[in-house]
């Protein structure tokens, strides 16, 4: 009796241990701004502007939980395609110190650039089977807007984060983002180039908040 007793004490301790460790997760939904757009095919997206604002169309955000994190030693790697004169995906959140490719995947010359404060760059022009594949490292957080010197309807964006937590929405404006850190942080809606909305939350290990941006 006295070593079931121990048995499920011990259960229970590591039941309480793995539900901390397992991290929180927080999962909701953003109210993004109505569009008139046609039904995304294939989830094909791109970058609009009205009013000096740049978004997505049809709409998206990206959320992300805001704060200080230990910075990472791994780099990864992420891709911006050229196909069809346009980017995919037309919007690309990472983290500081990513580095992002961009493959052209048209049979045609592109030159993508960007004025953007957060990261200036020139990548001339390039054929389709260029080696190796064009990229930069984005290791400043901010908007990036990304351009193409040749066809000039082009716009894509890269939103440089500052932390390894975020995701982005679905068409509903639907997100889920787990294995965060326990304690209290901002968590943050970016919907487009003027717009970012953000929300206090306190998060506790192996529990699951609803939060919702309307």
């Amino acid at each position: 009796m006295r070593c079931l007793r121990l048995a499920l004490f011990i259960a229970i301790l590591a039941l309480r241990s793995s539900s901390f460790l397992a991290g929180a997760t927080v999962e909701g939904r953003v109210e993004l701004p109505k569009s008139h757009a046609a039904p995304v095919m294939a989830k094909r997206y791109e970058i609009v502007t009205s009013g000096g604002v740049l978004s997505t169309s049809p709409p998206l955000a990206v959320v992300y939980l805001d704060g200080s994190f230990p910075k990472s030693n791994s780099r990864e790697t992420k891709q911006i395609a050229q196909k069809d004169l346009t980017f995919i995906p037309s919007l690309l959140a990472v983290q500081v110190g990513t580095k992002v490719e961009f493959p052209n995947l048209d049979d045609t010359y592109h030159n993508i650039f960007s004025y953007s404060p957060a990261k200036r760059f020139d990548l001339g022009r390039y054929r389709p089977d260029e080696k190796p594949i064009p990229s930069q490292v984005f290791d400043v957080p901010g908007l990036v807007t990304l351009r193409c010197d040749i066809h000039e309807h082009m716009r894509g964006l890269i939103l440089v984060l500052n932390t390894p937590y975020f995701t982005i929405t679905d068409a509903e404006g639907r997100f889920r983002l787990s294995g965060l850190p326990s304690g209290h942080y901002t968590l943050k809606a970016w919907i487009d180039s003027k717009t970012t909305r953000e929300q206090s939350v306190e998060l506790k290990g192996g529990a699951t908040l609803p939060v919702d941006f309307p």
